[in-house]
Formats: C-alpha cells, sequence, structure tokens
C-alpha cells in the first residue's frame, strides 16, 4: 500500500515531469523552426536568433516553475 510520503513523492515527480514535457517539446520546435527560417533567409540571422532566445527563456521559465513546484510538493506537502 502507498502511504502519505509515497503519494507525496509521486505528485512531485509526476508535477516535474509532466510540467518540464511540454516546454522541451516547444524548446525543440523552436529551435527547428529558427533553423528552418536561418535555412530559407540567412540574411535575417540576428532578428531570428533574438526571437528564438527570447522565446526559449519564456519556454524555460514554465519548465522552471514546474520544477519549483514539485521541489515544494515534495519538501512541504
Amino acid at each position: 500500500m502507498l502511504d502519505a510520503e509515497g503519494l507525496k513523492l509521486l505528485g512531485a515527480g509526476l508535477a516535474a515531469g509532466l510540467g518540464m514535457l511540454g516546454p522541451g517539446i516547444g524548446i525543440g520546435m523552436i529551435g527547428a523552426g529558427a533553423m528552418n527560417a536561418l535555412g530559407r533567409n540567412p540574411e535575417a540571422r540576428g532578428a531570428i536568433l533574438t526571437n528564438m532566445i527570447l522565446a526559449i527563456a519564456f519556454a524555460e521559465a514554465v519548465g522552471i516553475y514546474a520544477f519549483i513546484v514539485a521541489i515544494l510538493l515534495a519538501i512541504v506537502a
């Protein structure tokens, strides 16, 4: 049988795993889109790189929030 501690850690693991799945896929799609755009228009490298880094930072922030929630679930709850 699962006790309270085991369920707490299971919830933290699910929160981290599922919470970081979306940003991981999103960052991959952003990188693929940027490489596709660079292949079509190499002269726009600066603008594409700037926008790509900004979008990756926002996606990464969601993953970091999920990680913090998972840590809080594991420690506090």
